[in-house]
């Protein structure tokens, strides 16, 4: 994962006779919530971010000065300010205009009536939103598992949001089908985000394929054919053994392009260019997304099918909220009225992670089977990916723009294990040969089709609510959460003064 220093900072006292005193019980109090983020903050890959803590506590305008170069030298660009004595509140201003007011701001404080840390944190974060900046409060004790729980969901966010700036999203092809929901806005996003795209024809892919080394090819061909079997069911028309190779040339042709050309996160195009005139997307797609290929474990690389920006751009925040998890890309295909369940099925981009929620693909393959596409919709034939999506809690999110702003919809859900015979039921009234998530939403029908922006959607196991509605306060977008959740979240101080 490409991620960014987290900086550590705390103000104190100008007094030096206080400073001489408990500066060592406040340089104790900055090396604990470091230890607690290197413990706590980990990413599917192994990876962690970077920790930089002041070396002194700031009790000076010098202070402030220099801690604020460290901090610009170690490349810093998430600051938690951390109070546990009275501070002067004005020597943060050195410190954040070096660093930038632009970053993420955390201010955390003991809760202590002997050591006012949280009197010097109101006072000067008071300062901070004065002039407009958008912070976060945290106060208690560093040692309760609240507390603890609280920092690392905010810090996920914090990454999430700082990591993404100066990102590239690769676009093959245009928006699909004329799909607006999925188009590139590109101010409101450059302005929020700080991300940018590139797009390039899906010619260029075509041409690559072209220059895949063959033996690379067979070896992902092998690996398919030994995890499925007989679950790959060729027809000798619409999917041969050449044709999923060609889907293997795809993945390995696109994969070497985002490499060369520096690529973040992509999407491709596939209706109706390639699904007609070359080979449909599916495997490529799931591959990409996928935490492993034949070559063993890899980070997931988010891939939107359809070109879907605004999808691609909610897969990468959910990539990084989730700790570097693959995400879901899907239709809000039906809603089953009689059980009040959503089905969310699309031909192609279900990572294989899904069907049993495994980073071993031996236990994810043993759920999928590959369909020869339908001929009607995609002539130029290869493989669908087809699976049931093990059970287990959901997060499920999508930005949308209105007026050239951006928000973000947010609900919780879980992914539901029916009867075969109810799932095959079901399956018949959308495509069988396509993955399938049957969601209980924690929402209604009618909330949910109220708000929702897009017709794809997206997702992560587990409970990511708190670390997205996070990341849209650090962004300075609205989050419109949904269901018994949104009465957990208070409308931010700048979204009630303006």
């Amino acid at each position: 994962m490409k991620l960014v220093p987290i900086g550590i900072a705390m103000l104190g006292d100008e007094r030096r006779s206080v400073m001489e005193r408990l500066e060592p019980r406040c340089m104790e109090q900055i090396h604990k919530l470091e230890k607690l983020i290197k413990d706590r903050v980990k990413y599917l890959d192994g990876s962690s971010p970077e920790v930089v803590t002041a070396p002194k506590v700031i009790s000076s305008i010098k202070d402030s000065k220099e801690v604020g170069e460290y901090f610009l030298k170690h490349g810093v660009r998430v600051l938690i300010l951390l109070y546990y004595i009275w501070d002067y509140p004005y020597l943060v201003w050195p410190l954040v205009n070096i660093v930038g007011k632009d970053k993420p701001i955390l201010n955390v404080s003991n809760n202590e009536g002997e050591y006012p840390g949280n009197v010097g944190l109101l006072a000067t974060d008071g300062a901070l939103r004065q002039a407009g900046l958008r912070t976060y409060r945290i106060i208690g004790d560093l040692d309760d598992p609240k507390i603890q729980d609280e920092i690392i969901k905010w810090v996920y966010a914090a990454e999430a949001y700082a990591s993404l700036r100066g990102q590239v999203y690769g676009m093959y092809g245009g928006h699909s089908m004329g799909m607006e929901t999925g188009y590139f806005h590109m101010i409101p996003i450059q302005k929020t985000f700080g991300v940018t795209v590139y797009q390039i024809d899906q010619l260029w892919l075509v041409k690559e394929m072209e220059k895949v080394p063959e033996e690379e090819v067979e070896k992902g061909f092998r690996w398919l054919s030994e995890l499925l079997g007989d679950r790959i069911k060729y027809d000798g028309k619409m999917l041969t053994p050449e044709k999923l190779k060609t889907q293997l040339r795809l993945y390995l042709a696109m994969k070497k392009v985002n490499e060369e050309w520096g690529f973040d996160f992509c999407g491709i195009k596939g209706q109706r260019d390639l699904t007609e005139h070359v080979i449909i997307t599916d495997v490529a797609e799931m591959i990409m997304n996928d935490p492993y290929d034949w070559n063993g474990r890899k980070e997931p690389f988010v891939c939107a099918t359809e070109a879907d920006s605004l999808g691609a751009l909610t897969m990468q925040i959910l990539k990084y909220v989730s700790g570097g998890l693959p995400v879901l890309f899907a239709d809000v295909r039906l809603y089953v009225p009689e059980k009040d369940i959503w089905i969310f099925a699309n031909s192609g981009n279900h990572s294989s992670y899904y069907a049993a929620f495994s980073l071993d693909p031996k236990e994810n393959f043993k759920k999928i089977t590959l369909w020869p596409a339908i001929e009607m919709y995609f002539p130029s034939g290869g493989a669908s990916v087809e699976f049931d999506a093990a059970p287990g809690e959901m997060t499920f999110a999508r930005l949308g723009i209105r007026d050239d702003k951006l928000y973000m919809v947010i609900v919780r859900g879980e992914s539901l294990d029916l009867p075969e015979e109810e799932k095959k039921r079901l399956k018949e009234q959308t495509n069988p040969t396509w993955p399938h998530m049957y969601v209980k939403l924690k929402a209604s029908y009618e909330e949910f089709i109220n708000v929702f922006p897009a017709n794809h959607i997206h997702g992560v196991p587990g409970n990511r609510v708190k670390e997205l509605v996070h990341f849209c306060h650090i962004a300075g977008i609205k989050p419109i959460v949904l269901g018994e959740d949104k009465k957990r979240f208070l409308e931010p101080l700048w979204e009630q003064v303006k």
